[in-house]
């Protein structure tokens, strides 16, 4: 579980032609007519003409257009994240180091591979502001058991966010992240408890939420594991985004087989 007060790129060639002189021999009937277009004789002091030189006349290639963002989408990590992405990185102590952990896409997956303690490492989608949205993940774990993935909604840089924890162990909580004046970040339990639905161990699990009104909802694997009515922090609209944490074993290596962004 996440402690609930953290701080925290890029020839034509001149063709020369010598008049030949007639020789002797009888005068013709008809005298021959000049040439319209006499060739000129070169001086043979001056250098020749440099060649011409050849226009290439392929039209450059035009690049295609940039895709526009998706308010609803399913991504599946078959190429690295587009910049619509944010990272942001909150550590639970001193010690905590948050460069020691990568998040890259490889072979259609997102890998988080953690190498410090104390690390939650938040990605979010910054293209669209939601109001009423469902958020999906696959996650397989394949590091220790001792991790949270989290999803989110209604992110608000200034404000907080809510934010869904699912632990490998078999718990769960809803949290109200709230960041300070300072930007310091707190967070407040709206609700917890554990679910026999969650898959321990080196395992996957499919974890869904939903934000619609006040309501906020919790399914794992396919279950609907809690939903709480939420009026105290009253979150209006944000992004949504998804999290790994690590806490006091390593490593941590999960990896996310696609996220599904839909109205719900």
């Amino acid at each position: 579980m996440k402690p609930l007060k953290p701080l925290f790129f890029l020839t034509a060639f001149v063709l020369i032609v010598g008049l030949a002189c007639g020789g002797g021999g009888d005068t013709p009937t008809q005298p021959p007519q000049p040439p319209t277009n006499p060739p000129q004789q070169q001086d043979p002091t001056q250098p020749p003409p440099p060649p011409a030189q050849a226009t290439d006349t392929q039209a450059a290639p035009i690049e295609p257009p940039a895709q526009p963002a998706s308010q609803f989408f399913t991504e599946e990590f078959d190429s690295p994240l587009s910049n619509d992405w944010s990272i942001l990185t909150v550590t639970g102590s001193d010690a905590a180091d948050a460069d020691k952990v990568t998040v890259e896409t490889e072979n259609g997956k997102l890998i988080w591979n953690f190498d410090s303690e104390q690390v939650y490492y938040y990605i979010f989608y910054g293209a669209f502001d939601y109001e009423d949205v469902t958020l999906e993940v696959r996650a397989d774990n394949r590091g220790k058991n001792t991790n949270s993935v989290s999803l989110i909604c209604r992110y608000d840089p200034e404000v907080g966010w809510y934010e869904f924890n699912i632990d490998n162990g078999g718990l769960y909580n809803i949290l109200y992240a709230e960041v300070d004046k300072n930007g310091d970040i707190g967070y407040n339990l709206i609700t917890n408890g554990g679910s026999n639905a969650i898959k321990q161990g080196k395992d996957v699990n499919e974890y869904s939420i939903t934000c619609k009104g006040t309501e906020l909802s919790l399914s794992i694997n396919g279950d609907e594991v809690k939903t709480v009515s939420e009026k105290t922090y009253a979150l209006r609209s944000g992004q949504v985004g998804i999290s790994v944490s690590s806490f006091n074993v390593l490593p941590i290596i999960i990896e996310m087989d696609w996220i599904k962004v839909s109205e719900p």
